[in-house]
């Protein structure tokens, strides 16, 4: 039989709202960590395409073909991520072709003879050297800024370590990476240069 003593505590909601506040707590601070975790990339994101952008417009100037004013230009861009990420680590990237078709469709240099089998181009097995540079490029472009008139993939991958510890709770990874990426065609100051006949190279 229940005592009215016991009865009334059964009745008594004061503190209620603290318990519940102690359960919903960590799961709402959790949601707004991640929200801001979120927001701070699509920020950087969306800074780094406009940097990008801008970026590659000057590099396709006449008086930025040099590696000496790419490296200026570069370091703009460094200045401006670490502004909003100190502690970024910052890669560039600048490959050229001769159309935008081919830098569209980004396609490998042929390779023309698997001779062990194996499915993979190496052991010195033969590949179409298109632009003649001794390498077989995966994607058909060539190292640098190119010439008058290319078209240049100007590319940047930024990687920080996330703003809070999510990767403790849910396993992702510890570090935030973006890429912004543009194509170009540089000032056509002279006539665009052209490759020599393809030649025949051999894959490592």
């Amino acid at each position: 039989m229940t005592t009215p003593r016991i009865a009334r505590i059964a009745r008594d909601t004061r503190g209620a709202t603290i318990i519940e506040f102690a359960i919903v707590a960590p799961v709402m601070a959790f949601f707004m960590l991640g929200a801001f975790d979120t927001a701070h990339t699509l920020y950087m994101r969306g800074v780094l395409q406009g940097i990008v952008q801008k970026t590659a417009r000057d590099s396709g100037l006449e008086a930025s073909t040099d590696v000496a004013a790419q490296a200026a230009i570069d370091t703009k861009v460094t200045k401006q991520v670490k502004a909003l990420a100190g502690n970024a680590t910052i890669v560039f990237s600048r490959r050229f072709y001769r159309t935008f078709s081919d830098a569209a469709t980004a396609r490998a240099e042929v390779w023309t003879q698997d001779t062990n089998g194996n499915g993979v181009c190496d052991a010195g097995e033969p590949f179409t050297d298109t632009n003649n540079n001794g390498v077989r490029d995966l994607d058909g472009g060539d190292g640098g800024q190119g010439g008058a008139a290319d078209r240049t993939l100007y590319s940047v991958t930024v990687s920080y370590p996330r703003m809070f510890p999510l990767y403790n709770v849910i396993g992702v990874s510890r570090t935030t990476t973006i890429k912004a990426a543009t194509i170009l065609e540089n000032q056509p100051y002279t006539d665009q240069g052209s490759y020599a006949p393809p030649t025949i190279g051999n894959c490592p």
